[in-house]
This record gives structure tokens, C-alpha cells and sequence, in this order.
């Protein structure tokens, strides 16, 4: 991928190939670092912006002072609008990212070749820096469907997310544990959460299935205006995806997150990371790492999002996995006392 359009939320990551001196910003041309993120209505996008914002502190403004960013000095920050993990990894490895977001399991597969990326080439490239917040798989219906359960599925048209997206890849296991396989039990296409909703709406659609932090935008739009309902994955089912991806666990999406909702309910959750190319310098990352835990950052990330209030330094490194830290994230994390 050699070309990307910038979606600009906020402001955006500094160029890999520069550390950044704190006397030099005023004198400096901005450096930009490109975060890539998600799709319009989903977390990851407004997330990203937030997080760009944090970091950033362009050349002439004023930085780490009463009132100001924590962001790094001279660094443009940029959230990138893409299709999700699955994209994201690879602009890393390509050097078309500085960064961007990942659930653990793809960052596993894609970095180690194995699992779901068993024959690709090892994206080696990939630096851990922090674990953001838990994603739970979200497999919503209208609430006037039919559909109770998995097995009502069976020759249904679903959206599965995008082609090149964590989503796809937690979709079709999840829908392979309960029996079914896309073009024989059912029709996939390859939608975001926001074009599946839309579809449903106007009964396109039976079923949109997507991994991520709950409120997501689009189906907060959906529930709110056609009515829905989510289906629980929960039992033996659950613990086949378990067993094939143990990056996923169980968690819960509240009663509380859209409106309708009855109950809580059971799902299985994945980790959402923040990954930096290695060649971005340790000066760097190490300063954008401390921005990201600093108190200002906490303020912005609480008020921004619902999903804010749960990025915390206090579970930063989980997830990690075997694939190595950014010596820049290794070196903040150490001095914190948290390694």
C-alpha cells in the first residue's frame, strides 16, 4: 500500500526517521507521524484522534506547561482512517505507518507468521509500545428479527467487517466454532459496522458481526433508531475460539452500552494494542510513550471517550505477547517501575 488519504482527528504521529529535541521546536519543520486506525463508527478512529492530540505538540505551541499538551515537541500527530488490524500491521511493516492500533491476536499471528497468518511472511517489523482497552465481539440483529441464536444463522446474509481487518478474522472463527463457514451456511460481506447497520436498516442485511470497544458509534446510532438486539456467545462455542486464539477471553457488554438492551451480555473479548514501527527512534517513542501515560493525556482520554476512562497505565503491558517492545516504550516502562 503505497498511498493513503489522511483523515485528520486531532493531530498525528512524527516521521520515523527523526527523535525529536525539546529546545528545537520552534526552529523545526513539523514531524509527522501517522497512526493508522479504523473505520468511521467504529473505537479505534476516535480513539486515535484522541491519542494523536495527546502527543502531538506542533513546532511554535507551547509544550509540557499549565495548560497546554504533554505531546511531544515539533510532532504532528495523525489518526489514519483505515480498515482495521488487519491493514494496519502491514503500513507498519511497509513504513506507510509510523504506528496504529491491533487486536493481540493479529499482532501475534503477523509478527510469528502463525495461526490465521500460518505460510505469509513474518511482519518483523512490529513493535509493542502499550495495551489500550479490551474489544468484545459484537454480533447484532434487529430487535425485531427472528434471529435468537447461532443456529438461526444458517443461510443468512452477515457482514464480517472488512476484507483487511481484525474483525473478518474474529467473525469467521467465532462463526466457525458454531458451524458455520462463509458461501456454505451463510452469505458474508465485507462491511464495516457502520455499512453492516446501514444495511439492516434497510433489511439488507440479517446479522452484523465486528470486534470493538463498546459504545461503538454505529450501533449506538442503530439501536437507538431501529431497535437491536446482540447475541450472547457464551459455552462450548466460546471455548473453541478460546482454545484456537488464546489471545481472546470472556467479558460482557452491559445492559447499559445501547439503548434496548435487556440484559447484559456474554461475549468474548481481545485486546486492542498500540504498535510502532522498529525504526521509529528510541528518543521518540520513549516521549510518546510518557505522553501517553501523563496526566494530561488522562484528562483528555476521560472526557473524549466512553472507552477512555479504561486505557490505563496500570494494564499497559498486557497482551504483549512474544513480540518485542520498542526500546523506547522498554525504557519508559522500566523507569515507571512497571517493568
Amino acid at each position: 500500500m503505497t498511498h493513503l488519504s489522511i483523515t485528520r482527528r486531532g493531530l498525528g504521529l512524527a516521521a520515523a526517521g527523526t527523535a525529536l529535541a525539546p529546545g528545537l521546536a520552534a526552529a523545526q519543520a513539523p514531524q509527522f507521524f501517522r497512526i493508522g486506525t479504523g473505520s468511521a463508527g467504529g473505537t479505534y478512529y476516535p480513539i486515535g484522534g484522541i491519542i494523536a492530540n495527546a502527543i502531538s505538540c506542533p513546532p511554535g505551541a507551547p509544550c509540557n506547561t499549565a495548560g497546554a499538551t504533554d505531546g511531544v515537541p515539533g510532532m504532528v500527530a495523525v489518526a489514519v482512517a483505515t480498515q482495521g488490524s488487519v491493514q494496519n500491521v502491514n503500513l507498519i511493516q511497509s513504513g506507510n505507518a509510523e504506528a496504529g492500533f491491533t487486536q493481540s491476536d493479529v499482532f501475534h499471528w503477523s509478527y510469528t507468521g502463525t495461526g490465521l497468518f500460518e505460510g505469509r511472511p513474518k511482519l518483523e517489523r512490529l513493535r509493542f509500545v502499550a495495551h489500550l482497552f479490551p474489544e468484545h465481539i459484537h454480533a447484532v440483529v434487529r430487535r425485531d428479527s427472528a434471529i435468537r441464536g447461532f443456529s438461526d444463522l444458517a443461510g443468512k446474509r452477515i457482514a464480517i467487517g472488512l476484507q483487511a481487518s481484525g474483525a473478518r478474522i474474529g467473525a469467521e472463527m467465532i462463526l466457525e466454532a458454531n458451524g458455520l463457514r462463509a458461501g456454505r451456511e451463510y452469505n458474508a460481506e465485507y462491511l464495516n459496522q457502520a455499512q453492516g447497520t446501514e444495511r439492516m436498516q434497510d433489511r439488507g442485511l440479517d446479522a452484523t458481526f465486528t470486534v470493538v470497544g463498546y459504545p461503538a458509534a454505529a450501533f449506538t446510532e442503530f439501536c437507538s433508531r431501529t431497535g437491536c438486539r446482540i447475541l450472547p456467545i457464551q459455552g462450548a462455542e466460546a471455548q473453541k475460539v478460546i482454545e484456537r486464539a488464546p489471545f481472546y477471553g470472556t467479558g460482557n457488554i452491559p445492559r447499559t452500552a445501547y439503548e434496548g438492551l435487556e440484559a447484559d451480555v456474554p461475549t468474548l473479548t481481545v485486546g486492542a494494542l498500540l504498535a510502532v514501527r522498529d525504526s521509529v527512534p528510541e528518543a521518540t517513542v520513549y516521549a510518546i510513550t510518557k505522553s501517553l501515560w501523563s496526566q494530561t493525556t488522562r484528562g483528555l482520554l476521560d472526557r473524549g471517550h466512553a472507552k477512555g476512562k479504561e486505557i490505563v497505565k496500570e494494564g499497559a503491558l498486557t497482551g504483549r505477547g512474544v513480540v518485542p517492545f520498542h526500546p523506547g516504550a522498554e525504557r519508559y516502562y522500566r523507569e515507571a517501575g512497571i517493568l
